[in-house]
């Protein structure tokens, strides 16, 4: 804490007054010799003044700065006793110095025990997603397969099956939401830390395309990759093809059959930037600040499946890792998702 350096006043600031003094003398000098005519004894009476004035300020000054050093070296060991909790440097006294202290360990101690307050709560919150996420898996994954095994069932009728098809789906639904929730969860807490390296982008666009080509390919939508080999971030791989694969999920998701999306990975000084454009149904501009907010749901999405967390999810990876994420649409003319991700 302690810098080894004393408080000096800026040298400017120090030059001023003198210089404003001897103006005034020397104002007031020449006037009175213009008035009186010139007056040995009054310029002698004059210089010893001015050099009187001169070392009574400049021993004032002297003893300023040391009175000013010596509180500031005494400030700034009593703020490095206070952090590192050593013995007071005062004692309840009356000074204001003293009062400074008691209130800057007060203010230490407070902010220590919100501190371990706040940790306290993070651990209580880990045991929490903990326990949702190990309590849930097991009901889930029972609901799925006895749903499997009465779709097995010869002699199910129509409308049985039509709703053992709907119980699957939404368990299916029901599954993807609570491990969406956790994994957001886990990120919000610390509870998980990316692993950011440098290293090529290539890799992980296509470990994303490839887990949402087979969807696109079932819409007859073509997925095209525009991206040189050496075009490199610091990014964590699998976190952040998770978020692409968000990217591109929404991007099938809300593109007619018959459509295309462009995946372009382009580098500049200080970022690395990944567009993501379908030809889709767009979004309105009102709707764009709005997107990455949690289970938001534009006016034109209600009709398809979805949550609304995707989105928030895929923008808390990329801001962990010290990028950004924009959006630029028209209704009826697709959208481009645009991640920044850092160079360094």
């Amino acid at each position: 804490m302690k810098s080894g350096k004393k408080f000096r006043p800026s040298k400017r600031v120090s030059l001023i007054f003198p210089v404003i003094f001897l103006l005034l003398v020397l104002g007031y000098t020449g006037t009175a010799t213009y008035l009186n005519g010139v007056n040995h004894e009054f310029l002698n009476l004059t210089v010893l003044f001015v050099f009187s004035i001169l070392i009574v300020g400049a021993l004032w000054s002297w003893i300023l700065r040391r009175q000013v050093a010596g509180f500031m070296n005494a400030l700034d060991e009593m703020v490095d006793r206070a952090i590192h909790g050593r013995e007071q440097l005062t004692h309840f006294d009356e000074t204001s110095l003293s009062s400074l202290e008691h209130k800057l360990l007060r203010y230490i101690e407070i902010s220590k025990a919100n501190e371990q307050h706040l940790e306290a709560e993070k651990k209580t919150i880990k045991e929490l997603i903990s326990d949702i996420s190990h309590q849930t898996k097991t009901p889930l994954s029972n609901i799925l397969l006895y749903s499997q095994l009465l779709a097995e069932t010869r002699d199910l009728g129509g409308d049985t099956r039509l709703l053992l098809d709907q119980i699957e789906a939404q368990s299916d639904k029901l599954e993807w939401l609570i491990t969406s929730l956790i994994k957001l969860s886990r990120l919000e807490t610390g509870m998980i830390t990316l692993q950011s390296e440098v290293k090529p982008v290539l890799a992980t666009l296509t470990t994303a395309v490839s887990h949402i080509y087979t969807r696109a390919e079932n819409k007859e939508i073509g997925i095209q990759i525009e991206c040189d080999p050496r075009t490199a971030a610091r990014h964590d791989h699998k976190w952040t093809s998770e978020a692409l694969f968000n990217l591109l999920e929404n991007a099938v998701k809300y593109t007619n059959p018959g459509g295309s999306i462009r995946v372009v990975a382009e580098s500049n000084e200080m970022f690395t930037r990944i567009d993501i454009s379908d030809t889709g149904i767009g979004i309105a501009k009102d709707e764009l600040e709005h997107i990455f907010k949690r289970f938001y749901r534009g006016q034109g999405a209600r009709e398809y499946e979805g949550i609304g967390i995707g989105l928030y999810l895929t923008r808390k990876i990329i801001s962990t890792q010290g990028g950004f994420i924009t959006a630029a649409s028209e209704p009826g003319q697709g959208t481009k998702l645009s991640i920044f991700l850092p160079q360094l």
